[in-house]
């Protein structure tokens, strides 16, 4: 039988807190959210001032991620090329930019997915979040 490392409650923290510098930083309100590898919800932090449509929209970006491994901004440019039958994927709302997987050593661990300002600003965040694991 295999093992796999998986995020833990210290992981959750130290993206969350991360993340929440670089909105801060950047004076962005926005939804924080963390899903683990199968897009299962782990952690939602609304900034004060986050839209309230981003405690939707975040945890869709970060289940978006996580269940296609890849980053939700890959759907978002499928179906601006034109296959708008993508839209019709099960169970993938959040397929817009500022949803980022998070790996480590070639694991794949889940996602986290942002919402609240300009989709690339979303990524930063959630970058930014991912780069506090090392």
């Amino acid at each position: 039988m295999k093992t796999k490392p998986t995020l833990e409650l210290s992981d959750l923290k130290r993206i969350a807190a991360a993340a929440e510098a670089e909105a801060l930083k950047n004076n962005w309100p926005v939804t924080i959210a963390i899903a683990d590898d199968g897009g299962n919800l782990l952690w939602l932090q609304r900034l004060d001032g986050a839209p309230p449509i981003s405690a939707d929209i975040a945890p869709a970006k970060a289940r978006t991620a996580a269940l296609g491994q890849r980053e939700s901004k890959v759907y978002e440019d499928v179906i601006n090329n034109g296959r708008y039958s993508f839209l019709s994927a099960p169970n993938l709302f959040g397929m817009l930019e500022g949803g980022v997987p998070i790996t480590k050593d070639g694991a794949f661990l889940g996602a986290v997915g942002v919402s609240g300002v300009k989709s690339n600003e979303d990524a930063q965040i959630a970058r930014a979040g991912i780069a506090a694991l090392g």
